[in-house]
């Protein structure tokens, strides 16, 4: 009998790089990706799931009056596919209390810093890189962690650091440390998906 294949959805707001990693290194895989949700229209990543032949809506914030009305359309969307897994791949809406609740344990995010350095509300896509810069840091990296009802503070799963060089602009550090992304997130869903992942307080550890 062939493997039931954890059921995954990922949440994009832009390009969906970090949505292709998955598609290339784990759909039809170590799980199914069966639906690509974004909150912007125009978001790429969209396009990238629909040449791969995964499901894929925008729900546009703009067209709703209450965020309440939005997050309702969403949840009803998520509750129907019932995920094992969300994943934040650049999704840049902050989600409610009421998510996490229902989703517990269940949303993973990835943050282009060293959690717990530059993160939480405000620290964002260039802004990230920027601020590294600015404060004189000279490692920085990526983080996956499980996503809480707070800004960047749910328990860690992967991390991979880079070096900080002289000449480095936000530019460069972004496209440096987005390879690191593009590889850790496909190995941290994969840990979830093949039940590798426990926890013994907030400290994420991994099954060998």
């Amino acid at each position: 009998m062939s493997e039931v294949l954890k059921r995954v959805v990922v949440l994009v707001s832009g390009g969906g790089t970090n949505l292709q990693s998955l598609i290339d290194k784990v759909h039809k895989n170590s799980c199914e990706i069966v639906a690509v949700f974004s909150d912007n229209p125009k978001a790429y990543g969209l396009e990238r799931a629909k040449n791969a032949g995964i499901y894929s809506e925008a729900i546009s914030y703009r067209s709703f009056e209450d965020e309440k009305d939005f997050f309702a359309e969403l949840y009803s969307k998520l509750d129907g596919l019932d995920p094992d897994l969300i994943v934040l791949a650049g999704f840049l809406k902050i989600l409610t209390p009421e998510f996490y609740s229902r989703f517990e344990n269940k949303i993973m995010n990835i943050h282009p810093s060293l959690i717990p350095s530059f993160c939480g509300k405000g620290f964002y896509g260039i802004r990230v890189h920027q601020a590294v810069l600015e404060y004189g840091a000279k490692i920085s990296g990526v983080t996956v962690h499980f996503a809480d009802d707070g800004a960047d503070t749910g328990p860690i799963i992967l991390q991979r650091s880079v070096i900080v060089e002289d000449s480095d602009t936000p530019e460069s550090l972004q496209a440096k440390i987005l390879v690191h992304e593009h590889e850790i997130l496909p190995q941290a869903v994969e840990l979830f998906c093949k039940d590798k992942l426990y926890m013994e307080g907030r400290r994420v550890k991994i099954r060998q």
